[in-house]
């Protein structure tokens, strides 16, 4: 299986034009922010109803925004790696991007399971928000390092040094 360990660069000149060109490209440049913020702001409730037990409610809400803009996200994502890449998950310049985003959204989607189901108490759901959490740093910090590459493979395109 290649994987992005197996590509010189994150992208060929072909894939790097699909990308300047896809309006995908502008949705991820906007949604990504948008759900750090999100995340940013329930972390902070959710971390405040673990240690005073005060707003559940807002802190429940907050994390289902985060899960549905993490959806918003990952449809969108999806789309856009078709169009660049030509398949909608595990392009091998992302696989491992793709792959730790599948274990984000399982513990998102658990999240919203045991908030429904009542499968969890306050704590635990709390808990389970900050261990999805977690999983999504990493995840943006795996997209964060991409984006830093591609920023750094541009010049040698617009330089003719990468045929």
């Amino acid at each position: 299986m290649a994987t992005s360990m197996d590509r010189p660069f994150l992208y060929s000149e072909a894939e790097r034009r699909r990308r300047d060109a896809s309006p995908w490209t502008l949705v991820q440049g906007v949604l990504a922010p948008l759900q750090f913020a999100v995340f940013l702001v329930s972390l902070a409730l959710v971390l405040r109803t673990l240690a005073t037990g005060e707003g559940v409610a807002l802190a429940n809400a907050s994390v289902v925004a985060k899960t549905l803009a993490l959806y918003a996200i990952m449809v969108t994502g999806s789309l856009w790696e078709k169009a660049v890449f030509g398949r909608y998950l595990f392009a091998p310049a992302f696989f491992w991007e793709d792959a730790v985003s599948m274990l984000v959204l399982a513990l998102h989607t658990a999240y919203l399971v045991a908030l429904a189901t009542g499968a969890l108490g306050t704590a635990g759901l709390m808990l389970l928000a900050l261990a999805a959490y977690a999983a999504y740093l990493v995840n943006a910090g795996q997209f964060l390092l991409k984006l830093r590459a591609a920023r750094s493979q541009a010049p040698a395109y617009a330089v003719g040094v990468v045929p």
